[in-house]
């Protein structure tokens, strides 16, 4: 294969998973488009090291991951710089460890596809400052601690935006479940 071409297969083996990382992290599917090119970009750059590591997903993940915080870091100064308030509740996905069906039931993969899709919908409904922990720990596995460290923000303040966000998910897919 041509280096062209080996990259080309790079990119199409990971482009599903680093945008999807971008998209939940930051909830705009353009800026997630933005982002993903970029960390291709960076990867290119280190493709003869990245080709034959066993960790390149991590890698991946993790620069996307800090190129995200990075531009919502850089989208609240400047909302901050016009002394606009931030509220954003745009769009995320995320997997949830609390998706589940009735208890001995067994749900048809169209049952589970509907509930993951109104979990997806209710986290797209979350302010920013619940998506973005709720997303680090649940589908990034991230810690607590580490999740303060990346946002600069307390330790507290990261317990109680995951545990305001899990219920307002709660109510969320009650509120769609009955509807």
């Amino acid at each position: 294969m041509t280096d062209s071409s080996s990259f080309e297969e790079f990119v199409r083996r990971y482009q599903d998973m680093v945008y999807g990382t971008a998209v939940r992290l930051l909830g705009d599917p353009r800026e997630a488009e933005d982002i993903s090119q970029t960390v291709f970009l960076k990867a290119f750059e280190r493709f003869e090291a990245l080709r034959r590591s066993p960790s390149v997903g991590g890698w991946l993940k993790t620069v996307t991951t800090h190129l995200c915080l990075n531009h919502l870091s850089r989208v609240r100064s400047r909302w901050r710089l016009f002394s606009q308030s931030w509220r954003d509740t745009e769009s995320a996905e995320v997997p949830y460890e609390g998706l589940q069906t009735t208890p001995g039931v067994q749900a048809t993969d169209m049952e589970r596809a509907e509930e993951f899709a109104r979990l997806e919908q209710g986290v797209r409904s979350l302010p920013q400052h619940q998506r973005l922990p709720i997303v680090l720990y649940h589908f990034h596995e991230r810690s607590y601690v580490e999740i303060a460290g990346l946002l600069n923000v307390s330790l507290s303040k990261v317990k109680t935006d995951i545990h305001r966000g899990r219920e307002a998910l709660r109510r969320f897919m009650v509120m769609t479940d009955d509807a």
